[in-house]
């Protein structure tokens, strides 16, 4: 008997669809976007990170948020010689489409807590080609 495996279905299996485990990037940076009084407002979930790891670019358009971080946690004897040592690195990465003429001082962000939160104009103003740096208050 030859192994088949199993076709998935969404509309037969969506119990299973939305309960299966994440184990993806994806899984990071969970995002809720609200579209208030004329601007949109994202709250980007970054824990572990600190506010000097999150870097904000806007480009042709684009909202890119990226968030890296390195450590290393190293544990010693009392005669100096190390017993652990154990090192921790985290990149991620999510790009948003907020309209062309959205310049980097249309772009309001802060973090607190690990929560990243930006707020962006939801009308288009006037047109504009380059990158720019958004300051992360």
């Amino acid at each position: 008997m030859k192994y088949m495996p199993k076709r998935f279905d969404v509309f037969e299996d969506i119990d299973d669809f939305f309960t299966r485990p994440m184990n993806t990037l994806t899984s990071f940076m969970k995002t809720d976007v609200h579209e208030k009084d004329g601007y949109y407002n994202l709250e980007v979930e970054l824990p572990g990170y600190k506010k000097e790891d999150v870097d904000l670019q806007i480009s042709n358009g684009y909202l890119t948020i990226k968030a890296e971080h390195n450590m290393t946690n190293e544990e010693k004897d009392a005669k100096g010689n190390l017993v652990r040592q154990e090192r921790q690195f985290g990149s991620c990465s999510r790009t948003f489409y907020v309209g062309d003429s959205i310049k980097g001082e249309d772009v309001k962000a802060k973090f607190n807590n690990g929560i990243l939160e930006i707020t962006v104009p939801s009308q288009e103003t006037k047109q504009i080609e380059s990158s720019q740096k958004v300051e992360i208050l």
